[in-house]
């Protein structure tokens, strides 16, 4: 049996537990979810074998409870493959008046409202997960900690193993953890098999609407083209037009984008709102964004060596494994990522704000001194026009680079960390 690799998820599930009745799991298939959730569980109900969900559909109406007996806690695996157990396990949290009770774990969003009589809240926590970071999947040294930034503590110069050669394969293999512990030709294939699955089956079954797989492969095309871009609807449709019929409307986009962002196959980034000096309009356009870069390169049929010879394109991708990574960090730093584009061009790619009020500016460059430095520009500009009488300045600033030698901290304060030196 392969070793388990410790995830970030494991400390904020054991967290969870402690607090509510149940804890629902989610995130898209193949990111680890049942592994993670088996570290905690005493007992397992798996509704993912056909064999087991055909019991329980007969047992949901004669005996539910019993399919709730067992251990404590207890895994419910894709649990939304018989939704009505939801109101089961919640009634039976509410019986029994403990914590520590149940785990569900999911690879789509919680059905319709209709389907379940009460929403769980109060019973259920909820925690998000994602394909590997960096850090978690040992790529990454974790020599510099967005936390330790968060409280002020300097940073010394550290060293980045990683190579130009390395993030190109890191961007195209993903985190997906069995890749992780795989040769490197055979984990290139695995997002490949993850687009397959999704086109050809996933789609069809995510809410029982009848979608088409050629119309799924060119929105994921689009989106993998429009990567890290805050594009329209309308963009992505006359890009995906030219390959497909007229009849093609907004309304089937914005479906087709709802139903992936249901399999978590799609995770948008909101912008930020900030209280600002400046007068000009804050755009907000969300930034188009996979839960993992590597369904970007798999579904353009891209591999490491395309991206070093297409270094914008790699880019943009690599940005997109960024935000994946900072994505995890920020659910152990109680926090969540938003960008940030005004009226006057002014950006910022990504903004880490925490609960307690805290954040930090992160722009992302694949490398370059002219890029750091005109990320590093853009973020003291941003700084200076936030209106300090409402909020308080960014706790720090970085630019977060794939290909570079060190992380350090600059004459102006603004850090620059290869994205290999990075954790929570």
């Amino acid at each position: 049996m392969a070793k388990y690799k410790k995830r970030i998820a494991d400390e904020i599930l054991k967290r969870k537990i402690l607090g509510k009745g149940a804890v629902l799991i989610e995130g898209p298939k193949w990111c680890g979810k049942t592994t993670t959730a088996k570290q905690l569980a005493e007992s397992m109900l798996d509704l993912g074998d056909s064999s087991v969900l055909k019991h329980s559909l007969q047992m949901i109406e004669i005996n539910p409870n019993a399919l709730l007996a067992g251990a404590t806690p207890r895994l419910i695996d894709e649990w939304q493959a018989l939704p009505f157990i939801w109101d089961s396990i919640r009634s039976e949290v509410d019986k029994r008046g403990e914590p520590s009770q149940f785990i569900l774990t999911g690879s789509s969003v919680l059905p319709e409202a209709e389907e379940t009589i009460h929403s769980g809240t109060g019973r259920f926590a909820h925690i998000m997960m994602r394909p590997m970071s960096l850090y978690e999947s040992g790529e990454s040294s974790g020599s510099i900690s967005l936390r330790d930034l968060f409280e002020g503590k300097a940073i010394d110069i550290q060293q980045n193993k990683l190579t130009m050669e390395d993030i190109a394969y890191l961007v195209c293999r993903g985190g997906w953890p069995w890749a992780t512990l795989i040769s490197k030709e055979v984990a290139l294939d695995q997002a490949f098999d993850y687009v397959d699955s999704v086109i050809n089956r996933d789609i069809q079954r995510v809410d029982k609407v009848k979608r088409s797989s050629e119309r799924t492969k060119l929105l994921l095309r689009s989106y993998a083209r429009n990567i890290s871009q805050q594009v329209s609807y309308a963009t992505i449709r006359k890009d995906m037009i030219s390959n497909d019929a007229s009849t093609l409307d907004e309304d089937t986009v914005a479906d087709y984008i709802k139903a992936l962002k249901k399999l978590f196959v799609i995770e948008d980034m909101v912008a930020w709102n900030p209280n600002l000096r400046s007068k000009a309009a804050i755009r907000t356009s969300d930034t188009r964004h996979f839960v993992d870069p590597s369904i970007g390169t798999a579904v353009l049929g891209l591999g490491p060596n395309d991206l070093i010879n297409d270094l914008d394109s790699f880019g943009f991708l690599f940005e997109d494994m960024v935000v994946r990574d900072l994505r995890v960090y920020a659910e152990a730093l109680n926090g969540k990522l938003y960008h940030y584009r005004d009226s006057s061009g002014l950006e910022c790619d990504t903004v880490l704000h925490r609960r307690d009020g805290s954040y930090a500016f992160l722009e992302v460059k694949l490398g370059g001194e002219g890029r750091i430095n005109e990320g590093a520009a853009n973020m003291l500009e941003l700084s200076n026009n936030i209106d300090t009488d409402k909020m308080t300045r960014p706790s720090f600033m970085a630019v977060i680079i794939g290909i570079g030698e060190h992380a350090y901290r600059r004459k102006d304060g603004v850090y620059v960390i290869p994205i290999g030196c990075l954790k929570d």
